[in-house]
């Protein structure tokens, strides 16, 4: 009797985006066929000192980077793009995402240098062939143009990957979310779901876009003087409802923030954003204009130091400060951690006389997450058998999967998902496979993953205790002091309120020194000696433990 084949299983981990919102990346693997949807980077914590950059650990797809056949983008956020420069570097592979999206990461690829990835243009409802799999782009509703689900259909089935969005019914550009085709793959059937967390915790709908246009429009009516907009550079559809409304105002336009100039250059050309002609002036003109005919565009919602509001807001930006009569409008809501430089930044705001215009005082904001009633819907149409929440903390999955079983789903079919764990399934299993190699990678300037655990714990050190250097010259062959030893303070006392226990310390290196074999081959021996000694001294004297560090020079 002749045995049937068995059916190839549906493999789905997780590299990044669940129990945390951020470094979103997910990989989708059939026999030997590998896709890779999206591609994202995440804020470094406060405890990663020095840190620019957050990236997904991709040894998994390095050891199986032949089987990459390509990364499907569900929009241009940073925590869905920013991990591209650096992981295209270890896995290329051909990137698949609509017109905005993709001019956001050839932005990027230009800036780092890396040339040779092919990069397709999809529109919604086209669909794209990667090996096994076939992969439709669904227009969905969000806080950036060209934002999309995603179906994947391979011989196990049908997944539908949500993407980040809300059900919008009246968005800006008219464009409302693709309710038809993703009621149509409920139709047909679809295997399991991998669907936003984000806002599960909220219940009711989002909030319209259209809400925020009317606040801007109440705004430019009471202004008097320059109007500031701080807000996302991503944003597009914002940016031009707000560049409408000051239009209308008679106020011309100028961007100020590196990202915000990258952004709105990329989207002007390629037709999102669109600026009548000398509406748009450089801020070198600025001052030609009466400041009741400005409206400047700029970074800083999240009270980033170096982004042009904060800089604004403290006079240490070149060309533009604070004056009284200006209205500052903050169109943003905090990430979860940023509250505190937000509030320094609109107390800084205050002192400069300006008013200030934020999500506690108006509707300048509203999120592009769906809430419960949304991602009821989503369920309602989509029916999915299986359903792995994603793109949220822990409590958020968590909570999700509640709502998913409110609405009938057996509780069997729901899976919360680790970073790393191998989730397997065909359209009549569902189980866990193997954990694979995943974590997070920090990037550091032009170093990517050099800095780990023991560097972030010298920096905290260093940060909390600061630093004594102990200097001394030894001539190797006579065995004996020749000078020194120096001892240097950074960011543990200050020297000349102290100079007792400088040389105190002084006294006891010198003791050391008098005590020990001054030959090199027991040069490690002697500086671990006086770290050592010198740590208790100091430890006994004021409590305290800065990091030591002996310096013997070779005359």
């Amino acid at each position: 009797m002749r045995e049937t084949k068995q059916q190839s299983k549906l493999r789905v981990v997780s590299l990044g985006g669940v129990d945390e919102i951020g470094k979103n990346m997910y990989v989708f693997e059939y026999e030997d066929d590998i896709i890779v949807v999206d591609c994202g980077s995440i804020f470094p914590k406060e405890d990663m000192l020095g840190v620019d950059l957050v990236i997904p650990d991709v040894s998994y797809l390095v050891s199986k980077r032949k089987n990459v056949r390509g990364y499907l983008l569900t929009h241009g956020h940073e925590d869905h793009i920013g991990g591209t420069p650096y992981i295209l570097r270890q896995v290329p592979a051909p990137l698949y995402g609509t017109k905005l999206t993709l001019a956001l990461v050839d932005l990027k690829l230009k800036e780092h240098r890396i040339s040779g990835i092919p990069m397709m243009v999809v529109q919604p409802r086209d669909t794209v062939k990667l090996g096994k799999f076939t992969c439709q782009f669904i227009h969905v509703s969000h806080s950036i143009a060209g934002s999309c689900a995603i179906a994947i259909t391979c011989p196990a089935g049908t997944v539908l990957f949500s993407g980040d969005f809300k059900v919008d019914y009246t968005p800006i550009d008219g464009d409302v979310i693709d309710l038809q085709t993703l009621a149509a793959l409920g139709e047909r059937g679809v295997m399991a779901m991998l669907c936003e967390s984000t806002n599960v915790e909220r219940p009711g709908h989002t909030m319209s876009e259209l809400k925020v246009g009317t606040t801007f429009q109440r705004c430019f009516d009471e202004a008097q003087g320059r109007v500031i907009v701080a807000m996302f550079a991503s944003n597009i559809h914002r940016m031009q409802m707000v560049i409408d409304s000051a239009i209308c105002h008679n106020r011309r336009v100028c961007f100020i923030g590196r990202s915000m100039i990258n952004v709105s250059n990329v989207a002007m050309e390629i037709g999102e954003l669109r600026i009548p002609e000398g509406w748009l002036v450089p801020q070198e003109e600025l001052d030609r204009y009466p400041d009741e005919n400005v409206l400047v565009l700029t970074t800083g919602s999240q009270g980033e130091p170096m982004a042009g509001l904060t800089r604004m807001a403290y006079a240490e930006h070149r060309r533009l400060q604070i004056r009284p009569s200006d209205m500052v409008i903050i169109s943003a809501t905090p990430i979860p951690g940023n509250e505190k430089f937000i509030s320094r930044v609109i107390n800084q705001l205050y002192r400069c006389g300006a008013q200030v215009v934020y999500s506690a005082m108006e509707s300048v904001h509203v999120s592009g997450h769906a809430c419960q009633e949304e991602l009821k819907l989503m369920h309602a149409l989509v029916r999915p058998k299986y359903f792995i929440p994603i793109h949220g903390e822990y409590r958020m999955l968590w909570q999700h999967a509640e709502l998913a079983e409110s609405m009938g789903m057996d509780i069997r079919n729901i899976v919360i998902p680790e970073i790393g764990q191998v989730i397997e399934m065909t359209e009549d299993s569902l189980a866990l496979g193997e954990q694979v190699p995943s974590g997070t990678v920090l990037v550091d300037g032009l170093g990517v993953g050099d800095v780990g655990n023991v560097v972030l714990r010298d920096r905290k050190h260093l940060s909390e205790d600061g630093l004594i250097i102990t200097v001394m010259a030894i001539d190797r062959d006579e065995c004996k002091l020749v000078s020194g030893p120096d001892i240097i303070s950074r960011g543990f006392i200050y020297v000349r309120e102290n100079e007792d226990i400088i040389d105190n310390t002084r006294e006891l290196v010198r003791e050391i020194l008098a005590d020990s074999d001054l030959s090199g081959e027991n040069w490690p021996d002697l500086k671990n000696r006086i770290k050592d000694e010198v740590h208790r001294f100091i430890f006994e004297k004021i409590k305290r433990n800065p990091m030591i560090l002996p310096i013997i020079l070779d005359v």
